[in-house]
């Protein structure tokens, strides 16, 4: 599922890092690490909750893109 992200660029707006941010949201370090390579997807609840600290909308920091093959 190509969902992309610029999670990392909107933590640097806000000075957090990924534990920081990790502790904000209520996940660990390595779920943001995993999320910022696009190793992992996150819920919707978690995606909200990121949003919400970087006072951003979930599209603002999320994004889907369809494969040209489906």
């Amino acid at each position: 599922m190509p969902l992309y992200n610029r999670l990392k660029e909107y933590r640097a707006r806000i000075h957090v890092n990924q534990s920081e941010m990790g502790r904000m949201v209520g996940v660990s370090r390595q779920t943001i690490s995993q999320i910022e390579r696009g190793d992992y997807s996150p819920s919707v609840t978690l995606a909200l909750k990121i949003a919400k600290v970087c006072d951003a909308r979930v599209e603002d920091i999320f994004s889907y893109e369809e494969d040209q093959n489906e």
